[in-house]
């Protein structure tokens, strides 16, 4: 047989047949006087096998492994595994296809930021009323960055306090009041008076508890010297002078 008449009995791509050759999978036939590849039925059978093998989920270093042992001793270790590792990914995509359920049931669909949890997801939605505040808005992504890097417990953890900051009695007042505080400060420069009135708002809103007790507060964190970058100076100081105040009730 000629190649293309062996791909097409198998059923593959002459260029799948190379690439088996290229990797060591399919033995290399004889050539003829003429040079032309001169396949046998043995190839045939090697290829099917590969097909099928490949169809089944199996990479091509774990075919090699199952070709290697002619008796076929290792494919059932190999098809368990491959079995286990299947069960993962379907238990993963009911996880993930649940989340997404949540998020396109929520009332008013899903947050602009999102996907998100459905713990942020519904913060979001008890902060629906602040949308028309830049500084609120940029708070959002950084809540989902935060959500998104953040270790699961530690994601937990947050999300609950930032709950507790929104359903506490007075909670979405004075969550209302930082944000309008920050937004004034868009054009300020960084020693305006109403720095430090912001900051005190920030700490009352906010509790200590949201700081990590090992928290790097100086601008040797990257991560705040980005954030810090991102606001306008009088809202950075505010944002800056608020997380010290933070600290120090933690200590």
């Amino acid at each position: 047989m000629r190649i293309g008449e062996l791909a097409a009995a198998v059923g593959v791509t002459t260029r799948a047949v190379r690439h088996y050759h290229h990797l060591g999978l399919l033995p290399e036939p004889e050539r003829l006087g003429n040079g032309y590849r001169d396949y046998t039925l043995r190839h045939a059978v090697v290829l099917a096998r590969i097909r099928r093998l490949t169809e089944l989920g199996l990479g091509l270093a774990e075919v090699r492994d199952v070709l290697a042992d002619d008796a076929g001793k290792d494919l059932a270790e190999v098809l368990a595994e491959l079995d286990e590792d299947l069960a993962r990914q379907e238990e993963a995509i009911r996880e993930r296809r649940a989340r997404l359920r949540t998020l396109l049931e929520s009332e008013g669909g899903p947050a602009a930021e999102g996907p998100v949890s459905p713990e942020l997801a519904a913060l979001f939605r008890d902060t629906a009323h602040l949308a028309d505040s830049p500084m609120a808005a940029k708070d959002r992504e950084i809540l989902a960055l935060i959500e998104t890097s953040a270790p699961p417990e530690e994601r937990k953890r947050l999300m609950g306090l930032m709950s507790g900051v929104v359903d506490a009695p007075g909670g979405a007042e004075r969550a209302t009041a930082v944000y309008r505080l920050l937004d004034e400060l868009e054009d300020a420069g960084p020693d305006d008076p109403r720095i430090d009135e912001a900051a005190r708002a920030i700490t009352e809103c906010v509790p200590a508890e949201l700081l990590p007790e090992d928290a790097v507060l100086d601008e040797s964190n990257s991560f705040l010297a980005a954030l810090y970058a991102d606001f306008a100076p009088a809202q950075a100081e505010a944002v800056r002078r608020a997380l010290r105040r933070l600290a120090e009730g933690r200590s």
